[in-house]
């Protein structure tokens, strides 16, 4: 048994320097969206940018393990990765939902939301490996939230 157990350790162990990478990752593009929204002195910045793309990561890296260990005979293991994304997406999306609020009749902070999805949605890419795609949807996020900001600025919309 404990020989099985030293076995399950280190075959998660090769998996070590992609899934740091990918982790890193994560964390630099959730900074990247994090640090616009603190320039802009929103309620959500870097920290929490940085947190919710990494553990949306980290859920992913674990689910691709759990999907390994041995369930049962071959066949009735049922691992799901759609589920995962659901549940990180609810999760995400719960947090976002805390940021947003009225204020004299006002709805406030729905962009700094929609950047927590979106750096979730960021960080389960990073988690499933897509690293290209994770850093060409940060780069579209941080150019919507800079220049739409100074378009919206200079037609009086803000």
């Amino acid at each position: 048994m404990l020989d099985q157990i030293a076995t399950d350790f280190s075959a998660g162990l090769d998996h070590l320097p992609a899934y740091a990478l990918r982790l890193l990752v994560a964390l630099a593009l959730g900074a990247a969206i994090g640090i616009e929204r603190e320039w802009r002195r929103k309620p959500a910045g870097l920290r929490t940018h940085i947190l919710v793309s990494v553990a949306a990561c980290l859920f992913v890296l674990l689910g691709l393990q759990i999907a390994r260990l041995d369930f049962g005979a071959p066949g009735e293991q049922q691992s799901d990765p759609l589920r995962m994304i659901e549940a990180v997406t609810a999760g995400v999306a719960f947090l976002a939902a805390g940021v947003i609020f009225t204020s004299k009749g006002q709805v406030q902070n729905v962009t700094t939301g929609a950047s927590l999805w979106m750096a979730g949605a960021i960080g389960l890419g990073c988690g499933a490996g897509q690293l290209p795609l994770a850093i060409l949807a940060t780069v579209i996020v941080v150019a919507v939230l800079s220049l739409l900001r100074l378009y919206e600025a200079r037609q009086g919309f803000r």
